[in-house]
């Protein structure tokens, strides 16, 4: 695995030099433009606005647009010149309990290791936040962008997870949003036993992404034919019915939740009416 951060965590005094690695794989299906005739690839141009013609890449700048149609250009030189400390530290600036962060803060996460010099605090850092229940909420600049994170314990890893900050998230004044009473105790009530009925122990290899699985067969399914169609797509749109009883769908729920469920093999059949709840 490549690092794409190499600097240190600080706290304090201490200082643990460390290299950052993707605590994530997200592997996109990559699909090329073609033409339809003889499926010859085709490219993107870069194409200037004013005139139509292509720019090579050493005739392209960067620029911030700061009033309709006007830019000022930015250099590499001016990138690296704003806080050129902090690109290589993240500097933990409180340490806070985890309960007390909304996880719609949370971006990205990365996984920390330690150089063999930071060894010892990196040990100390990680069972010290482990023992507490806190995370250590730092800034860090990766390439030419600062972040908020958060670094805490993962497993015998110290994991840093990129953070929102408080003007990047939408303001939730401006949703029409129902009041928290206006359920019954019954509706409640149901609503707790069905949930119940349906908790499991988190197991993370349970979840697979049906929608890339498919289509990798598909993808399969076609090379074996030569590139030709495999058959005719079915429609999976559902109808919708008229908006029902909420206390009604709650009742089916937990009935259902109640028989075991169907193998893989003998799925059951899609229901032709999905209902709307009120």
């Amino acid at each position: 695995m490549r690092a794409v951060w190499k600097g240190s965590i600080s706290f304090g005094l201490v200082s643990v030099p460390i290299s950052l690695y993707p605590a994530t794989r997200r592997e996109e299906l990559s699909f090329r433009l073609l033409r339809a005739k003889d499926l010859s690839p085709v490219n993107y141009k870069r194409v200037a606005e004013a005139d139509g013609k292509e720019v090579p890449w050493d005739q392209i700048v960067k620029g911030y647009e700061y009033e309709k149609g006007k830019f000022v250009v930015l250099k590499e030189d001016d990138f690296r010149r704003v806080d050129v400390e902090a690109t290589q530290t993240i500097e933990i600036l409180d340490f806070v309990s985890m309960e007390e962060i909304n996880p719609i803060y949370f971006h990205k996460p990365f996984f920390t290791e330690p150089q063999k010099a930071g060894l010892k605090a990196y040990v100390l850092l990680r069972e010290a936040l482990r023992e507490t229940g806190k995370v250590g909420v730092a800034k860090v600049v990766i390439k030419t962008r600062q972040y908020l994170a958060a670094l805490k314990p993962n497993g015998d890893a110290l994991a840093l997870e990129l953070m929102h900050f408080v003007d990047e998230l939408a303001d939730m004044e401006e949703l029409s949003l129902p009041e928290r009473g206006s359920v019954s105790k019954g509706e409640m009530d149901m609503a707790k036993t069905l949930i119940a009925r349906m908790t499991k122990k988190w197991d993370p290899q349970a979840y697979k992404d049906d929608y890339k699985t498919a289509l990798l067969h598909l993808i399969e399914k076609k090379v074996e034919g030569g590139g030709h169609d495999v058959g005719e797509a079915k429609p999976r749109t559902k109808s919708t019915s008229n908006v029902i009883d909420l206390v009604s769908v709650l009742r089916e729920s937990l009935e259902a939740a109640g028989k075991p469920k169907a193998s893989k093999g003998k799925q059951p059949a899609a229901r032709s009416k999905t209902r709307k709840v009120a």
